[in-house]
């Protein structure tokens, strides 16, 4: 398992990297069996949004430290050193950059963007 990190460097710059997710064998919901899970985090808010079809933004920092995880629909991100990724059901993307030239986002597609974003700030 994985999910999309996107960070700010020292410059001011956003990247994206890959991030693999530590599994680890718990006894989760007993009396059920032991199944694979990561380890917690606490969250802060849990939100559900809509972007609309042709919903398009100015680049901009995340206000806050906090993960998408898409219902519907697709988006494309563009990190400021110019690398974009597309997220549809399926993807997870965490956000951290929420100093410096930040990212675009854009819906992709005819339909509308759907998605549930955790907040840890």
């Amino acid at each position: 398992m994985k999910y999309h990190l996107l960070y700010c460097d020292d410059a001011g710059d956003s990247h994206w990297r890959d991030v693999d997710v530590a599994l680890t064998e718990t006894e989760f919901a007993p009396p059920a069996r032991s199944i694979l899970v990561s380890e917690g985090e606490a969250a802060k808010a849990t939100l559900f949004l809509r972007l609309e079809a042709g919903w398009n933004e100015p680049i901009h920092p995340t206000p806050k430290r906090q993960t998408l995880i898409p219902l519907a629909g697709r988006i494309r991100v563009t990190a400021s050193d110019g690398e974009a990724r597309d997220f549809g059901p399926g993807d997870v993307w965490r956000m951290e950059d929420t100093q410096g030239k930040g990212h675009h986002t854009c819906v992709i597609g005819d339909a509308d963007f759907d998605c549930v974003i955790v907040q840890f700030d």
